[in-house]
């Protein structure tokens, strides 16, 4: 028995499958392009071990995917492979055309051929799921109901509306042709292994280093944040136990302006690792400064998360207090990592973004 999952090195693919293998001894190959947000070392508390096999590749690489799931013979494929950054897709909306759309569609047409060969067992036992957004929903205002699963399709960036065209080529491929699909939307999620362009590891990085903390117009913009973990076992529960053919929206049922975010990871920065008495700062909320906003902000996103807990009984485990203070600890344990990370293409992007 394996899985393939895509996308496996980025931040919430490797949690996944390092959750993955901590739970159960089935085998999972895992394909990553390895771009600037997908890291290897992500993985290294897998190293030695016979149940992950990783493969450097692209989505987009149909006679690659085809070729591992004869290989392998996965009973499921779990899609994380996206670019997925909201600022970077303003800038070059061309890559995420090509990776959450193409790529979608060629790993589509893939696992069709695949399925297409499995015998009436087998058949009935394999899934897709396509690991997406609730950013494809678009924008609510303070006083509207969160998103459901039937809330209509309403993107407002290249970043979003490449993943909704991703949702819909899921959606076609199950109702067309029979494929065994399942579709998540997720929340904002944090935690560790997450690329410091993201607001949470920036301010994180930013604080450390003694930097500016960059908010975007006035901060008041509404997230719902789900911890990377309880994303992970999420999806378990959906690749278990979903219906065919459905989707389900995941959230952290922890709505919070980013202002309120980043007061929040200020003060739990000055509980473990205080500024220097005799330093410049007293507070890392010294550090805040406001920047212009970027081009067509959504303003508030919220999760209802009724489907999945009354027909899957799943409920995130963290509180938003317990999550941010494993991840501000996990940061400040793995200093090397975020080292590592950060090259100097990323200090001339932070630098270009947040001028």
């Amino acid at each position: 028995m394996a899985i393939l999952v895509t996308g496996g090195a980025g931040f919430i693919g490797s949690n996944f499958v390092i959750d993955w293998l901590a739970e159960t001894n089935e085998k999972v190959i895992n394909i990553d392009k390895l771009t600037y947000a997908g890291n290897p070392s992500n993985l290294h508390k897998l190293e030695g071990s016979t149940n992950h096999v990783f493969v450097k590749g692209d989505i987009g690489d149909q006679s690659l995917l085809s070729s591992l799931l004869t290989c392998y013979r996965p009973r499921a494929v779990i899609n994380f492979a996206a670019e997925s950054h909201v600022d970077r897709s303003i800038h070059d909306p061309e890559a995420f055309m090509q990776t959450n759309i193409i790529g979608t569609f060629r790993l589509l047409e893939s696992a069709k051929g695949y399925w297409d060969a499995l015998n009436e067992t087998e058949k009935k036992a394999f899934r897709f799921l396509h690991v997406s957004t609730d950013e494809v929903y678009g924008s609510l205002n303070a006083d509207a109901p969160a998103f459901s699963e039937t809330h209509r399709y309403e993107p407002n960036s290249p970043y979003s509306a490449s993943k909704a065209s991703s949702d819909h080529l899921v959606r076609a491929y199950h109702h067309t042709y029979g494929l065994p699909v399942l579709t998540t939307n997720c929340s904002n999620n944090y935690g560790p292994y997450q690329f410091p362009e993201k607001l949470i590891p920036l301010i994180i990085y930013n604080a450390l280093a003694h930097k500016t903390l960059p908010i975007y117009g006035d901060g008041l913009q509404i997230r719902d944040w789900l911890y990377a973990s309880d994303h992970c076992s999420a999806i378990r529960a959906v690749l278990e136990r979903g219906k065919c053919g459905e989707v389900y929206n995941i959230g952290g049922l922890n709505e919070k302006a980013n202002i309120d975010i980043v007061h929040t990871l200020c003060d739990v920065l000055d509980e473990l690792r205080p500024v220097s008495a005799d330093g410049d700062i007293k507070s890392y909320r010294e550090l805040i400064a406001y920047t212009k906003d970027r081009p067509g902000h959504d303003w508030r996103y919220a999760i209802d998360a009724t489907k999945i807990e009354t027909e899957l009984n799943w409920r995130p485990t963290e509180t938003f207090e317990s999550g941010i203070h494993k991840t501000v600890k996990w940061y400040l344990d793995n200093t090397d990592w975020v080292e590592q990370v950060i090259s100097g293409e990323y200090r001339q992007w932070i630098e270009r973004q947040y001028a």
